[in-house]
């Protein structure tokens, strides 16, 4: 009597099993298809849309902003589609918080070009390349964050604690101007390192003759020295974005695709905000709001017995505030005309 053969599995169904493998909480086929979707849109802004180095006008840039806010919203139906109408509002409410406050990034960014007279002719170098460390940091700084609570989940009041703290700090300090000179990552870059003051066209850095030995090195341009101060904004601007995601869900997965959604259009949002900064003042009032309502919530959840405000009182909230904010700020500022500091390259 023979025996019975074994049944080897093909290659196909090897590889299937591979992408159903959970990886923070979900399968690997739905990290692999948004990393996939984040790829080929960068690939299509650097190797297609913007080959050749060229100004940036406000109707392209008010077009592709529309184009990354849908594209983020249809994510965001896709995951209410699949994994369910809580994960859903989650994710929408994530990606607005963390929309909003890349908003007020771009005041930031807007100062920076400023300070170092980067022509518009290639401001979008340096906002891409600010997008490709975006990622990578926040991948750490997420990763970092899910493994913390998951272990501690008192974190999260902590988390909440930053939150308010940041939302009264905004609104007590919310006229106070950054000043771009005192900060100190300049001085160390001039102290430490050959930079130049002139520009050298799209290059980070130049091989000239040094003033005292006259041998060729190389030097910083001003648009490195401006990528770097973008990539530490966006740092800071993290330390309130990522809690502020944490306090409305924990889930690695929606953490993430909320904030690289939201933020991937920085650039193309950039060039129409950057012209009319002054029209939305107000803004950050609100997002103040926001930040002293998703921190009080842990809390309040905790007063009230539940497990967690339901997501849609989250969602709904936070989209007032923040229209709210929109509104009044274009309200008050009408017929207002942009001050001159505020006027890039």
């Amino acid at each position: 009597m023979s025996e019975p053969t074994s049944v080897q599995p093909t290659g196909s169904v090897i590889m299937f099993e591979i992408l159903l493998i959970s990886w923070l909480g979900k399968p690997l086929w739905m990290w692999l298809a948004f990393l996939l979707i984040v790829v080929a849109l960068l690939v299509l802004d650097l190797g297609v849309l913007h080959r050749k180095h060229r100004e940036i006008g406000v109707r392209e840039s008010l077009f592709m902003s529309a184009f990354y806010i849908a594209l983020g919203l249809a994510f965001g139906g896709f995951v209410w589609w699949y994994l369910g109408p809580e994960p859903g509002m989650n994710y929408l409410t994530g990606f607005a918080v963390e929309k909003a406050l890349a908003m007020d990034n771009v005041f930031v960014i807007a100062m920076i070009f400023g300070f170092f007279a980067v022509p518009r002719l290639y401001q979008h170098r340096v906002l891409f390349w600010g997008i490709l460390g975006v990622i990578v940091l926040r991948a750490i700084m997420i990763g970092f964050g899910a493994a913390v609570i998951s272990q501690f989940s008192w974190v999260l009041y902590l988390f909440a604690v930053f939150l308010i703290a940041t939302g009264v700090k905004m609104l007590v300090f919310s006229d106070k101007e950054y000043d771009i000179a005192k900060n100190p990552v300049i001085g160390l870059m001039r102290r430490h390192f050959n930079v130049t003051d002139e520009h050298h066209g799209e290059r980070f850095f130049v091989k000239k003759e040094h003033p005292k030995t006259g041998k060729p090195v190389w030097f910083m341009t001003p648009l490195f020295m401006a990528l770097v101060l973008v990539e530490i904004a966006d740092v800071i601007f993290a330390v309130d974005s990522v809690p502020a995601i944490f306090a409305i869900t924990t889930d690695p997965f929606i953490v993430y695709t909320s904030n690289i959604f939201a933020i991937l259009g920085l650039r193309a949002l950039y060039f129409a905000l950057a012209a009319m900064v002054h029209r939305f003042h107000y803004l950050k009032y609100a997002l103040a709001f926001v930040l002293i309502f998703i921190g009080s919530k842990i809390f309040a959840a905790d007063m009230l017995d539940l497990a967690k405000i339901p997501p849609a009182i989250s969602l709904a909230v936070t989209f007032g505030i923040l229209a709210t904010g929109v509104l009044w700020s274009l309200w008050k500022t009408r017929g207002e005309e942009p001050e001159a500091k505020q006027v890039t390259g």
